[in-house]
């Protein structure tokens, strides 16, 4: 038998061999094509955000801060502190009966302005006026004795000693007259100051006994201001001689008082000094016992140099402000003093016509460069 000879590879074998053969190359391929694709995406988005951020930063480093200024300017300036007072009448008197008896007539009301001398009420006189002509009758009897033996001693007609008693009955039936005649003028009760009558106790036909009250007067052209000073600000309040007043119940009007009395003690709970205060009240209108506010002035400088309080700043440590000069604001360290309200003084730090930064001054740093929308010259301007 013949041997077989192997026949020849035909075309379509040849293909499939190759196809065979790159199988594991094309998986591999789409392998690295499957992780790379991905991978090229987060890389490609990580560079986006990372471009999208730089622009951002870039932009932000352009924009400036809005700021406001305020040009600093010299003005008085006052430490204050603000008192509770209370108002009080210059003079307060409870006029009483002196002597007893029935109220004829009752002459004042209350609210009643009365003058010195005019007369409130009329007590009976009746009984008073017979006192007072038993005691005139008595004295002028008294008095002839006493004349009569004044001719008689010089005749040797009665004895010195006789002349002695008569002349004492003078001297004490005088006093007798003396206290009648007190008595009868004290039947008309008189005003014994110019104000306002506040109360009446009396009608007519009320019997009065001698200290019994019969009207109260107030005096209050003028008034005591009563305020308690604490014992840290009483050196101060020592000093000053004029003192700004506010009564609240008047709608907040003012008043200018001036130092009267500052007690040498003090309440012993609240450790306070009163202080009185007057003021001229000639139309009025405050009333006793009107609650004031009392503005004590410690400390001032004519031509001080202020700045906002929240306007200071702490940088390293430093207090200061912030200053625009050009569009730069730079930190400049200064040397506040007393408050006066919302304002601080400055000892050291500031010159006149400096531009503070008063809003959006947090937000700023040293050297940076700002925008300025406004400059004021007061804080009162912003509300404008």
């Amino acid at each position: 038998m013949e041997p077989q000879t192997p026949s020849k590879p035909t075309l379509l074998g040849k293909t499939k061999r190759l196809i065979f053969k790159c199988i594991p190359f094309l998986v591999a391929i789409t392998l690295i094509l499957l992780v790379m694709i991905p991978l090229n995406s987060s890389i490609q988005a990580k560079k986006e955000a990372l471009a999208k951020q730089q622009s951002l930063e870039k932009s932000t480093e352009k924009a400036l801060t809005n700021v406001i200024t305020m040009q600093i300017r010299p003005d008085l300036v006052k430490e204050k502190i603000s008192l509770p007072g209370v108002a009080k009448p210059w003079l307060s008197l409870e006029v009483v009966a002196e002597v007893r008896g029935k109220v004829t007539q009752k002459k004042v009301e209350e609210g009643r302005q009365v003058n010195k001398g005019d007369i409130l009420a009329i007590i009976d006189k009746r009984d008073y006026l017979n006192a007072y002509n038993s005691a005139l009758a008595s004295y002028e009897a008294a008095l002839a004795t006493q004349k009569r033996l004044n001719a008689l001693v010089k005749k040797n007609f009665v004895t010195e000693s006789q002349l002695d008693d008569a002349v004492a009955r003078v001297k004490t039936s005088k006093a007798t007259l003396e206290n009648a005649r007190l008595d009868l003028s004290r039947c008309e009760i008189l005003s014994p100051i110019k104000g306002v009558v506040d109360r009446v106790h009396i009608e007519t036909g009320s019997f009065l006994s001698s200290g019994d009250p019969v009207v109260q007067i107030l005096q209050i052209d003028k008034l005591k201001i009563e305020v308690g000073i604490p014992e840290s600000d009483v050196d101060a309040v020592r000093k000053l001689d004029t003192f700004e007043i506010t009564i609240d119940a008047l709608d907040q009007k003012k008043y200018l008082g001036s130092s009267h009395y500052l007690y040498k003690t003090t309440d012993s709970f609240a450790r306070l000094y009163n202080l009185e205060i007057r003021v001229d009240n000639p139309d009025g209108q405050i009333l006793p016992d009107m609650f004031a506010r009392v503005n004590v002035i410690k400390n001032q400088d004519p031509n001080g140099l202020a700045v906002p309080m929240y306007a200071l700043v702490n940088r390293n440590e430093q207090i200061g402000v912030f200053v625009e000069n050009g569009g730069v604001a730079r930190f400049q360290p200064v040397r506040p003093g007393f408050l006066d309200g919302w304002k601080t003084q400055i000892i050291e730090g500031l010159s006149p016509d400096d531009h503070v930064v008063v809003v959006g001054h947090r937000i700023i740093e040293d050297g940076e460069q700002v925008i300025v929308t406004r400059t004021i010259r007061d804080m009162e301007e912003l509300g404008r």
